[in-house]
Order: C-alpha cells, then structure tokens, then sequence
C-alpha cells in the first residue's frame, strides 16, 4: 500500500505542467520596450525576452509583425498584464503566423534580437516601436490568462497519538 501511494503521488507531481522553456542566455533584462524606443542605439543588436498582450497581426510578404503592448513577466515568462505597460514594440517572425490564432488580446512572450526601431502611428500620435527577431514565440493559453480560474494540487501528511496512524491526503482544486 505504502509503495502504491507513493507511486501515485509521483505520478500526480509529473503530471503538473509547468511553463515554456525559454532559452534566456544573453539576454538584457534592463532593456524595456520604452527604454529602446528612447535609446534604440545601445540596444541593437541585443537579446531582450518581452511579452505582453497582442494588439494586432499583420502577415507581410515572407514574414508576420505583431504589435505588443509589454508587460512585465513572471518567473515562468508569462505577462503581468495586470501590472504596468512598458510600452509597444513589434515582434517579427519570419514565415507566416495565423492572425486567427494571434489575436488581438492574446498573450505572448518572445526571445529575441533587437533589430531595428519602426515608427507608426498609436491613435493619432506618432509612436517609435522597437522591433525584435524572435527567436523562441510563445502564444499563451487563453484559459491560463490571469483572472480566471485555475487548477491547485495540494499533498498533506498527518499522523495521529495515543495509538498507531497516520495518513496521506491528496486534494484538487479548481
């Protein structure tokens, strides 16, 4: 029984999925979207990982450019958008992305170059947008955006006196 039990939790443990994999080495996490629009020089040329929530997509001949208003990120690499925005910037992908799946709204977190800067217009202002390479593009799960529900797993362990017991409980939550 104790070995059964014990399977059952480590099988339980592997089972919880965790976020992307994103490979982060060498990149600047000082530079921010508004610090390269206003500085673009120094950042050429360097890694940046930023994410944030998609403004639009726009399929070009050989490549898609998707404007981002940036967040913040979380340890795992997802946006805060419930903090504050650090600006726009354009994320570039060679090859052609479904502007269906990334939507207006949706999360994204991109590793890449910063290439060039991009002037467009935000309303009726004019607007200076870094734009990135990516390298590594992660399109986040709209049933994970914060806000809504999520699923917990909690493991407990008990014991008891005035005779032999004791016991292991498992809970799910959502």
């Amino acid at each position: 029984m104790r070995h059964t039990t014990l399977l059952v939790l480590l099988f339980l443990l592997s089972a919880c999925a965790s976020g992307p994999s994103f490979n982060t080495v060498g990149v600047d996490p000082l530079l921010t979207p508004q610090g390269v629009a206003a500085k673009p020089q120094p950042a050429t040329g360097k890694s940046v990982q930023w994410g944030g929530v998609i403004v639009s997509t726009t399929n070009l001949q050989g490549s898609t450019q998707i404007e981002v208003l940036a967040y913040p990120l979380d340890s795992d690499g997802r946006p805060k958008s419930d903090g504050t925005a650090q600006g726009r910037f354009i994320l570039e992908r060679t090859g052609y992305l479904e502007p269906a799946s990334y939507a207006e709204g949706r999360q994204v977190t991109a590793v890449g170059t910063v290439t060039r800067t991009q002037t467009g217009k935000v309303g009726e202002a004019d607007y200076t947008y870094p734009v990135i390479t990516a390298k590594q593009l992660h399109l986040w799960s709209p049933a994970r955006d914060y806000g809504g529900t999520s699923t917990m797993f909690g493991i407990g362990v008990g014991g008891g006196s005035g005779g032999a017991g004791g016991g292991v409980g498992v809970g799910f939550g959502y």
